[in-house]
């Protein structure tokens, strides 16, 4: 099994849990991963919503697994890539500016940083590949 074939699968399997506890226990998510008790209705929503986003990457992610080496994979990668950029920097500016922390924001600051790496390399390889 391919390196690359793993990141799609991992992120799929990754972004489909977050999606989905972001659509059903909206609250619980937020809490967890930026410490706010209890979030305003906009916040649910919001945060519905980005579940959603997270939903269609995991599914985009395992869809695409197999096929490898495709412009649309390629294509795929760098929104992953500008995906995980985001997100680190959203959550790590929230814990370290607003002062905001869950029990899960540093390990997804962590595992976001682990998957833009992971993203990037596999960029480089099917760059030297093109």
């Amino acid at each position: 099994m391919s390196s690359q074939r793993n990141l799609f699968i991992a992120t799929a399997l990754i972004e489909v849990v977050a999606g989905v506890s972001l659509v059903l226990l909206p609250a619980l998510a937020i809490r967890l991963v930026l410490g706010v008790e209890t979030p305003s209705a906009e916040a649910l929503a919001v945060g519905r919503l980005g579940g959603v986003a997270l939903l269609a990457i995991g599914v985009a992610c395992w869809l695409a697994r197999d096929d490898r080496g495709s412009r649309s994979q390629h294509g795929l990668l760098w929104g992953m890539l500008t995906y995980n950029v985001g997100a680190c920097a959203v959550l790590a500016s929230a814990g370290s500016l607003l002062r905001m922390s869950g029990v899960g924001l540093w390990p997804a600051v962590v595992l976001h940083a682990a998957l833009t790496v992971w993203c990037v390399a596999k960029l480089r390889v099917s760059g030297a590949d093109a």
